[in-house]
């Protein structure tokens, strides 16, 4: 088949990669134009503007968007005026799924076809494949399903779930039409926000244990600090990297995050190299709305959430007023500059 692939970055050029050594003819359009350069080198047909990719594919047309969520929707009314009844717009990004049910709508009504996918793997998924959730309609789904197929990992090393044999479906090859639109970018804003959860615990944990060497440092004794119940059963030096590897083989917490945080642990054990700040792109937050909306208790992710926010300095007026209280109550002057 052949495709049109807006935005060039980390997964889109992966993408259009994995497509193309699979016998797929990509057309690709990125607005830093030396984003294209290296795919030209690989087989890709390149465009130099939205209207020049447009012209260049072949109706119907399916342009995929690999956008960050805050551009995605004016590439969308740009591509409106650019193609006919008939054409498919994906969008392969991080967009928020009620954005998405607008969209469908919108498009719908000039005969133009939506399809949202959330996208999962990162630069890891031109070799191992990408994980992909979709919504849209059956038909425009089932047409597109070379492409997807392409794109996901298939069976892989991935061992069967028992019982599963003789099963129907695509998502044991590594995805799923999970229903109408918005349905993919809602599946993927969940995924995300256990991604929040599963990595929060990871870094709680391994936390703790580099701070299991509590009880041999000196500590000071006056009121502003508490006391070390039992120093003596603090006196671990434990390496965290090596921990992160056993752990890897054989233990119940092992999985791909794991084997990421092992990795980067074995490179720089003192995650020097690394800020403290941690981003949040919107998913955990949708996720936690979407909680609150269906009254569904997810305490974990919320704690996920407010913890990046924290990471950010976004609690230090909170903890100032904290130190003022307890200035204003109990004189502690060691909580003044």
């Amino acid at each position: 088949m052949q495709l049109g692939m807006i935005g060039l970055g980390r997964m889109g050029a992966g993408m259009a990669r994995r497509l193309m050594r699979q016998g797929h003819a990509c057309v690709v359009y990125d607005a830093a134009a030396q984003a294209a350069k290296p795919l030209q080198q690989e087989g890709a047909l390149v465009a130099d503007s939205l209207s020049d990719l447009v012209r260049k594919l072949e109706p119907p047309r399916a342009v995929w968007i690999m956008l960050p969520a805050a551009v995605v929707g004016g590439t969308v009314a740009a591509l409106e005026g650019l193609l006919a009844p008939g054409d498919i717009v994906v969008d392969g990004g991080n967009s928020h799924y009620r954005e998405d049910l607008a969209r469908a709508a919108f498009l719908k009504s000039k005969g133009i076809h939506y399809v949202d996918v959330g996208t999962s793997g990162g630069v890891w998924g031109l070799a191992e494949g990408f994980c992909l959730m979709i919504g849209g309609e059956d038909a425009v789904v089932r047409h597109l399903d070379p492409l997807f197929a392409a794109l996901a990992p298939g069976l892989g090393a991935v061992p069967r779930t028992p019982g599963r044999q003789g099963q129907s479906g695509t998502a044991e090859q590594g995805y799923l039409h999970c229903g109408g639109a918005g349905a993919g970018h809602f599946v993927k804003m969940v995924h995300n926000g256990i991604e929040y959860g599963i990595m929060q615990a990871y870094a709680e944990g391994l936390n703790v244990l580099r701070h299991a060497g509590a009880g041999k440092a000196a500590r000071s004794a006056d009121a502003e600090t508490a006391p070390l119940a039992n120093p003596k059963d603090y006196r671990y030096e434990f390496d965290v990297g090596g921990v992160a590897e056993v752990w890897r083989r054989g233990s119940v917490i092992r999985s791909w995050l794991l084997d990421l945080a092992a990795h980067a642990l074995h490179a720089d054990p003192g995650l020097e190299a690394f800020r403290s700040e941690v981003s949040d792109s919107g998913e955990g937050r949708w996720t936690l709305q979407a909680a609150i909306d269906t009254s569904v208790p997810v305490p974990v992710l919320s704690a996920a959430v407010y913890a990046r926010f924290a990471s950010r300095g976004e609690d230090d007026f909170a903890n100032r007023l904290l130190s003022a209280l307890r200035a204003e109550f109990g004189g502690h002057a060691a909580d003044k500059k």
